[in-house]
């Protein structure tokens, strides 16, 4: 496998880990990485202060019942370079019931830096830029009040 499938594959691994309820596999994801977003002005390291950002998230019966897809990813590189950066638009759909109809709950995009490390590629930043946002009550509490 190339430098950008195994960048693809870590990209698309975010929201596999995420979809499933894996907070542990998520916040292993940033384990190197800073995680920021532009809506609040966060800027986390470390497991502890990410991991609260996801077990904020609302479970229902072990996941948050979504579906994160991922578009027009951009990898720029050189060949053979240890370091390369990022950039995807998300849209993450909701359906809490199954049966009730399917919610756009954001869209928005991903800033990512990357680095190959001796164990692969893995994340060193993450910028979460926030689009357009839908009803999200039922995946962060805070999203209704």
């Amino acid at each position: 496998m190339g430098d950008r499938d195994e960048i693809t594959a870590l990209v698309h691994r975010y929201g596999e880990l995420l979809d499933a309820g894996d907070i542990d596999g998520v916040v292993a994801m940033f384990a190197r990485a800073t995680w920021r977003s532009a809506a609040t002005g966060a800027v986390l390291t470390g497991a502890e202060e990410i991991r609260a950002v996801y077990e904020g998230i609302v479970m229902h019966e072990g996941s948050p019942r979504t579906r994160h897809l991922f578009t027009n990813l951009v990898i720029e590189m050189d060949d053979g370079a240890d370091d390369a950066s990022g950039r995807l638009t998300y849209t993450v759909l909701q359906s809490v019931q199954p049966g009730d109809p399917i919610q756009v709950l954001m869209v928005g995009r991903y800033e990512d830096r990357y680095h190959r490390g001796d164990d692969g590629w893995h994340l060193t930043d993450r910028l979460f830029l926030i689009d357009l946002m839908g009803d999200a009550s039922q995946h962060f509490p805070r999203a209704s009040s």
